[in-house]
């Protein structure tokens, strides 16, 4: 934390206020996130349906390049706390689920929880490529995925506690809540002007929508830099997909403790992820970022092995390598597209790269609950650690292009 450049981005009042949003918000939304699984377990008995919650909550990231035009074309900070908004007002609604029949009614807040998380994240990838100086975005990247990842340390066992003596309405209450305490803080932040220019033959007012919603994915086809980058971070993130879904049988098969031990597996790989989070930022300073995602993608390959053992120390050791490793991949991703590509694009760049990363994962969620069904784990995680250490030697042996900020530091 000494670091001059995190020492800097905690200097910044807006950053300050937004990583701040980013506690109180992430306590709910890793709470819900958490609870939601151990939910729709307790009132249906089904693995496949508890893994499919998080599948829910992620499949919007299909539409992630047409959501991202939103946020080139409209101002950033007013889409951050309607976003926030529009949970804190529909989370109520899963008070009414009680038993099984009505379970339809969580996958559907899910559904558009995840709309508002892709407009969030296209939102603020272009408004901090923006306010933050071009050599501290992987601090900052760093300390919101601390910031973020940090709420794994209480929010799985807050929630799995809350959701054992009050059920589940009260973790949407509470998830509501800080939705709206985030908002508040939002509208702190002093951005004079949050909106790119409109200007250039795909972002002027006669583009067509599709041309707008393409112009990220060619951005990131014609880089040397980011293809491989985003690349393998899909390739992790399916790996991490399948990973997630097996976490019950974990929990249930191999260790044989109930399924809220998942949470404290959770707080481990949340602690793994706030250490990540806070050295990212220098080691980025100082090693080529394809060594430090290959690091990364190796940490979390190793990580899943771990949890094919039938020992609990070695099932937390596990989380914690995962918890390292998985944000190494992604906050070199993220601060390579907001370095690499013009601001007027950033929004939808960012969310292409963000569908072309998560799509894999939730498709390899929906796999996964379909895999634990018929695939012994101890013998899929081990799988699992090969194709992740694969992915981390292609990445240091393939030929490496050249990073090139397009953008002047501030």
């Amino acid at each position: 934390m000494g670091d001059w450049g995190s020492g800097r981005v905690l200097r910044d009042r807006n950053a300050g206020l937004y990583l701040l949003g980013v506690v109180v918000s992430g306590f709910g939304t890793t709470a819900m996130w958490l609870v939601a699984g151990i939910w729709v377990k307790s009132l249906t008995g089904s693995d496949s349906l508890a893994a499919l919650t998080v599948f829910a909550m992620w499949a919007p990231v299909l539409a992630g390049p047409a959501l991202g035009v939103l946020a080139d074309r409209l101002p950033r900070r007013p889409l951050l706390v309607a976003a926030c908004l529009v949970m804190a007002v529909l989370l109520p609604a899963l008070c009414l689920v009680d038993s099984a029949g009505r379970v339809w009614l969580l996958f559907a807040v899910l559904l558009v929880y995840g709309i508002c998380g892709t407009l969030h994240e296209a939102a603020e990838a272009a408004l901090v490529a923006r306010a933050v100086d071009v050599r501290l975005l992987g601090d900052f990247n760093g300390l919101r995925m601390t910031a973020g990842e940090s709420m794994k340390l209480l929010a799985p066992l807050a929630g799995a506690a809350l959701f054992t003596r009050f059920g589940g309405a009260s973790v949407a209450l509470l998830d509501a809540v800080t939705f709206a305490l985030a908002a508040g803080l939002f509208l702190l932040l002093r951005v004079d002007r949050d909106a790119p220019e409109r200007t250039g033959p795909l972002t002027g007012p006669r583009a067509g929508g599709l041309a707008r919603a393409l112009e990220g994915g060619r951005q990131l086809w014609g880089s040397p830099v980011l293809r491989p980058l985003v690349s393998a971070a899909g390739a992790v993130m399916f790996l991490a997909g399948i990973n997630g879904a097996v976490v019950y049988a974990v929990a249930d098969d191999v260790l044989g403790r109930t399924p809220a031990y998942v949470g404290v597996l959770y707080a481990v790989q949340g602690a793994g992820s706030v250490l990540s989070g806070l050295v990212a930022g220098p080691l980025l300073r100082r090693m080529p970022v394809r060594v430090f995602t290959a690091a990364g993608t190796a940490l979390f390959a190793l990580g899943c092995g771990g949890r094919a053992l039938p020992y609990e120390a070695a099932a937390l050791a596990g989380s914690a390598l995962i918890g390292a490793g998985l944000p190494c991949v992604l906050i070199a991703a993220l601060t390579t597209v907001q370095r690499e590509v013009p601001d007027s694009v950033v929004g939808r760049t960012a969310a292409t790269a963000n569908t072309l990363v998560f799509v894999p994962n939730a498709l390899a969620l929906a796999l996964g609950a379909g895999l634990v069904a018929f695939v012994d784990v101890t013998l899929l995680l081990p799988a699992l650690t090969a194709a992740g250490l694969a992915v981390s030697l292609l990445l240091v042996t393939a030929p490496v292009g050249t990073v090139t900020s397009r953008r002047a530091p501030v």
